[in-house]
């Protein structure tokens, strides 16, 4: 991205987006009633400003709206800055732009350049522009941190499957020359790339996804069903406007394609041909065979990115660090917050805590 929220090297300091980001979507999910059912019928009523005037009232009386507002408030200014920032540089030349974080190759500032470029009917404005580093820095940061959290909880509570993936990551490093991995050398990690896999299919960070049919549809399904009347079908009817919620869990594990043990955590799944109703089923997800990325042009656009990611920060901590049950453990339980996210009994912030110590 091109951007620092929280130096590692500076102890004293700490970025408060990250912390916002983990309260809003618990916000919004407080909220989501509103999002779903009110939020498209007046979002076109009005100017900008007369509707950021409703907000405002409102907000008086709403403590979520309040808090949502102000979270919202402080992500338009960290993107603006980013914005002012890159151009800045960009408008400086190449020596400005060599001295930021990422030196002119980050997303960020590529995306910048050719919009610089572009051709005047091509090109986005300011506020498009500050929006679409919104989309970049959001859209990742909760979902990836939370499948890796999520991986950390499954290996403290298997410390076989810890064992066997630490064994593997020792024995890669050595065969490197204690030499940092490659993205080629990481992503050819069988039972990494297995351990993340079968989380990303067990335990979706996005469990639901919600869709609005924008013309009539019809949607065929791969076996008949039994309809209210006991008629089979073989095709659902979907009218226009209709809202359309695709539950990713479900998909992902599916007794009838994944077998009896679709609900267990076993990454030695992939390790072996997947059945061939998985392989037949025509799942329509970008990745392998799984909705968890969701499919077609809505799909998301850096589920690459989000698996190296992974590997990268799971790689390193379980290569050096263990990971076992805390005495907080029992407590621990996953939220459906629009991304699901770990709580300790009723506490809603977001927390994880396991016991970590040095591997011999």
């Amino acid at each position: 991205m091109g951007y620092s929220f929280d130096p590692l090297t500076n102890e004293e300091s700490t970025h408060p987006y990250p912390n916002i980001i983990k309260e809003l979507l618990p916000t919004m999910m407080r909220m989501q009633f509103w999002f779903i059912s009110v939020v498209p019928l007046v979002s076109g009523i009005g100017s900008p400003s007369f509707r950021r005037f409703v907000v405002n009232l409102l907000a008086l009386l709403w403590k979520d709206l309040h808090q949502m507002r102000g979270m919202v408030d402080y992500m338009h200014v960290i993107a603006s800055s980013i914005y002012e920032s890159k151009k800045q540089a960009l408008e400086k030349g190449d020596e400005a732009v060599m001295q930021q974080i990422g030196r002119g190759r980050d997303l960020i500032s590529i995306l910048m350049k050719e919009n610089m470029n572009a051709a005047d009917e091509d090109r986005l404005k300011d506020s498009e522009v500050i929006a679409q580093i919104n989309t970049l820095i959001f859209g990742a940061m909760d979902t990836t941190s939370n499948a890796m959290a999520r991986t950390l909880h499954l290996l403290s509570q298997h410390p076989e499957v810890q064992d066997k993936l630490r064994s593997e990551l020792i024995e890669a490093k050595r065969q490197n020359g204690g030499q940092d991995f490659s993205y080629d050398q990481l992503d050819s990690l069988p039972y990494l790339d297995a351990v993340c896999r079968e989380t990303l299919r067990l335990y979706a960070p996005v469990p639901v996804v919600i869709r609005t049919a924008r013309q009539d549809a019809i949607i065929p399904l791969s076996g008949p069903l039994s309809g209210l009347n006991g008629t089979a079908m073989h095709a659902i009817t979907v009218p226009k406007g209709t809202h359309v919620i695709v539950s990713i869990l479900n998909s992902n594990k599916d007794p009838n394609l994944w077998g009896k043990d679709a609900n267990e955590w076993k990454p030695e799944r992939w390790l072996v041909p997947l059945p061939t109703k998985v392989t037949d089923a025509r799942i329509p997800g970008v990745y392998s065979h799984l909705m968890t990325f969701i499919g077609g042009g809505r799909s998301c656009i850096g589920f690459k990115f989000s698996q190296l990611e992974m590997k990268v920060v799971i790689s390193v901590l379980v290569e050096s660090f263990r990971f076992a049950p805390s005495a907080h453990s029992a407590d621990i339980s996953w939220q459906m917050n629009t991304v699901t996210t770990p709580v300790v009994g009723k506490d809603p912030h977001p927390r994880l805590p396991i016991a970590v110590s040095l591997v011999n």
